[in-house]
């Protein structure tokens, strides 16, 4: 007995495996329980911190680079380069590598209202220096709220104070700007597509923008989110008059705190689901052409997953082409569950047994690897001889 065309298309399970290391599990259960079976492997993201692996894993460049971290900090940061077929020169950058929380120190003090986005600038004018005509900028997991304000200082923009001095790093010194001064932007910027990788609907400012909503994530206290929604909304005002358009309202401009309405403003950034633009570049739609079945997953799967995450965006792709989806989760929530299977995606949660969670993630590779085999077994004998 053979096996069908079978495309292996999983997110990083978080805490446990990367999304090439859960790929490799899920076809090395398929190749033990259906004789025959050969799966297509095509790691995921949905923009978040992994998203730059996704593509180097599929051969595209890793670039390195020196920048400043969210404080400041020198840290070695990555992008992905390559050239799709039939596209532009494409650089994948992560912000998360330059400007996210994981990079903050484990001890000591941070405060989100000083932490900046240069670093992610520096990112993109790499990316331009190699040669890229399409950036896609991942928003997933910043540190920052600076509206986007450090980036820009980054690609060339100054940001001033009535007396003509540089305003300070983060998004708190905002409140003091007087003056946008934006010609000094590199101009191959001009020659650039610019699109957001980025979940996040939320707007700039507002009671569901970046301050109020996710500043307390980063640490912010009552009056830190204070602070800093009135230091945007005059950051907004202020790039409105000096622009001639308001985009503080466009859905994105709040992701990244606020670094989506940066690349909105100054650049005309097109905002798309960090799944579906990782699906497109990774070439998934092509791969699940005469394919049967679709095997995905994450370390959880529970309500968010049903907000554009990797999963569902993986399960809507598979399921236009004609193949049936399987979700593997190192949890799986009822609801999630019932909200999956009403998509015609089937979630299956991979322990066998009450387990830490600590027992959970130490034996990932090894539980979705067996899981993997049980679907495997129960398909192939469903299956006629070819």
């Amino acid at each position: 007995m053979g096996a069908p065309r079978l495309v292996v298309a999983p997110d990083k399970f978080k805490g446990s495996l990367g999304a090439a290391e859960a790929a490799a599990a899920i076809a090395r259960g398929l190749r033990a329980g259906w004789p025959g079976a050969e799966p297509l492997c095509i790691p995921m993201a949905d923009g978040g911190e992994g998203t730059v692996d996704a593509f180097v894993t599929g051969g595209w460049e890793r670039v390195v680079r020196r920048v400043r971290g969210p404080l400041g900090e020198p840290v070695d940061a990555a992008f992905a380069f390559g050239r799709p077929p039939g596209e532009d020169p494409t650089a994948v950058v992560e912000m998360a590598a330059a400007s996210g929380l994981a990079l903050l120190p484990a001890c000591g003090s941070f405060s989100v209202r000083h932490a900046s986005t240069f670093g992610t600038g520096e990112l993109v004018r790499a990316a331009l220096d190699c040669g890229a005509r399409r950036i896609v900028v991942a928003l997933g997991g910043s540190a920052t709220n600076d509206a986007g304000a450090g980036l820009l200082t980054a690609l060339g923009a100054r940001f001033e104070t009535g007396d003509g001095v540089p305003l300070g790093s983060g998004g708190a010194g905002l409140a003091t700007l007087e003056r946008i001064v934006s010609n000094g932007l590199d101009p191959r910027l001009r020659e650039v597509r610019i699109e957001i990788a980025a979940d996040v609907e939320s707007p700039l400012t507002g009671p569901h923008g970046a301050s109020r909503v996710f500043g307390p994530q980063k640490g912010a206290n009552a009056a830190d989110v204070a602070e800093l929604e009135r230091a945007l909304v005059h950051f907004a005002d202020r790039t409105a008059a000096h622009l001639g358009r308001d985009v503080r309202d466009e859905p994105g401009s709040g992701a990244a705190g606020g670094l989506g309405f940066a690349l909105r403003a100054y650049f005309g950034a097109s905002v798309r689901s960090g799944a579906a633009v990782v699906a497109e570049l990774r070439g998934l739609p092509r791969a699940l052409r005469g394919a049967v079945w679709c095997f995905t997953g994450e370390g959880a799967i529970d309500v968010q997953t049903s907000y554009g995450k990797t999963v569902v965006a993986v399960g809507a792709l598979a399921g236009a082409a004609g193949a049936r989806t399987i979700a593997f989760g190192g949890r799986v929530e009822a609801a999630a569950e019932r909200s999956l299977a009403a998509a015609g995606i089937v979630a299956i949660p991979i322990l066998a047994g009450p387990a830490t969670l600590a027992d959970a993630q130490a034996g990932a590779a090894e539980l979705l690897e067996r899981a993997a085999a049980r679907i495997a077994r129960l398909l192939a004998s469903n299956q006629p001889p070819l």
